[in-house]
């Protein structure tokens, strides 16, 4: 039999992967042909950022009140007088050779008003082995230039404390300055200042007293009322006398025992 008319069974055939290839390029790709890859998420580590702090803008600030500028004053004058003398004051010869410290007290008191016997003051001063304390030695009879437990006066405290029981304002000072000299002396009032010999300069003695209390101290300790000052000296009474030292041979012999005095408070 004949076979039927159509396309000629032994037609040339593509090759299959020219099939393929056309279907892929037509956008044709059967599911069992093109299997598609499917990309793998990347694995990404996230970074969580700190958050990004506000910025404030920087504004110029406004001047509510104009600054005013005071220049530094400079001292053109001391309210200190360049010089002064207590010219009312008078002392006497004290009594005893060791007993320059009532004498003195006695004629600083007399300026104030108060009248009081040398010898009444004298006794009345409590007895120690410690100058802080009380009299060292025995005024009547021991000379002068001595140092404890030897006949030696009276520092500063017995001396205004006996003082105050006559009603006079008395302080016992150490470290005073010139300037505090000068200052008291403006004001009129003499002070009792504790000083060696007749201004001189001797070395200065720790001495230990029976109770272990420790006291500076000096040989020749002598006490002199000072008067007044001008720019180059200072002016004290001793024995009813008057003197003028320079002013570093005064704050010298005075600075021995610490600048003590006796002031007017």
């Amino acid at each position: 039999m004949a076979p039927k008319r159509g396309f000629p069974l032994n037609r040339p055939t593509l090759p299959l992967g020219i099939i393929i290839l056309i279907f892929v390029l037509t956008g044709c790709i059967p599911a069992e042909v093109a299997t598609p890859v499917t990309s793998p998420t990347p694995k990404v580590k996230l970074h969580n950022p700190s958050p990004i702090p506000s910025i404030t803008p920087i504004t110029e600030p406004t001047l509510l009140i104009q600054p005013t500028f005071q220049p530094t004053p400079t001292v053109t004058e001391s309210a200190i007088p360049s010089s002064v003398m207590i010219t009312t004051i008078s002392g006497h010869e004290q009594t005893y050779q060791l007993g320059c410290e009532a004498s003195a007290a006695v004629d600083w008191a007399r300026y104030f008003g108060v009248l009081i016997y040398e010898s009444t003051f004298q006794f009345d001063l409590p007895l120690s082995d410690n100058p802080e304390q009380g009299f060292v030695g025995n005024v009547t009879t021991d000379g002068w230039g001595q140092i404890p437990p030897d006949a030696y006066g009276v520092h500063a405290p017995p001396i205004a404390e006996l003082l105050r029981e006559y009603d006079l304002p008395a302080q016992a000072v150490r470290g005073m300055t010139l300037e505090d000299v000068k200052s008291e002396l403006a004001e009129g009032n003499p002070i009792i200042a504790w000083v060696i010999g007749n201004m001189v300069y001797s070395d200065p003695v720790k001495y230990i007293d029976k109770q272990e209390n420790t006291v500076t101290v000096a040989p020749y300790e002598h006490v002199v009322i000072l008067v007044g000052y001008d720019e180059s000296t200072i002016t004290y009474m001793s024995n009813g006398f008057f003197y003028s030292v320079p002013i570093d041979v005064f704050l010298t012999s005075w600075g021995v025992l610490g600048n003590m005095a006796v002031i007017h408070d």
